[in-house]
């Protein structure tokens, strides 16, 4: 990330997300041997996919499947047919300041969204970036918002998308 830093993009790191065929294949990992706590998720039907945010002390890792009938992760599965680690997310507070830096700097800037006010987005092309996706989100405050007590993993991936 010196290339980051050099440029002056100003990012604080959020969360790495883990792609799997099914969320409930990580859940030993994620949650029952490594402790992880629900903090949010759901489906993400525009995109095609359902991911569930666990926290850990000092981070985040977001478990993400596709839903049924999506296309979104077929290339991902073709080269990672187990799944694995899909992207890393950082928090700017100026999205169109960084993709333009971004960009200056001669690196691929791909799948800017600022449709959402809630969650505007662009994500840096892995061949740019050392063969990692990196996501930049500049977010309202307190979004997204952290799911009701009582609620589980088991209840967001049950809930019809």
């Amino acid at each position: 990330m010196n290339e980051l830093r050099a440029i002056g993009v100003q990012a604080t790191f959020d969360h790495a997300a883990h792609a799997a065929h099914q969320i409930v294949d990580l859940l030993p990992l994620y949650r029952d041997q490594l402790g992880g706590r629900l903090l949010y998720g759901g489906p993400n039907v525009r995109v095609g996919y359902r991911g569930v945010v666990l926290r850990f002390e000092g981070g985040k890792v977001e478990l993400l499947e596709p839903l049924a009938g999506s296309t979104f992760f077929d290339s991902f599965f073709a080269r990672n047919p187990q799944g694995g680690l899909h992207h890393l997310t950082f928090r700017v507070g100026d999205l169109a300041d960084a993709v333009a830096r971004s960009e200056a700097a001669g690196l691929q800037v791909v799948g800017w969204n600022v449709d959402d006010p809630d969650w505007r987005e662009a994500f840096v092309h892995p061949r740019s970036a050392h063969g990692a996706l990196i996501q930049f989100v500049q977010s309202r405050p307190g979004y997204p918002v952290p799911c009701p007590e009582g609620a589980t993993v088991e209840s967001l991936l049950a809930a019809p998308a």
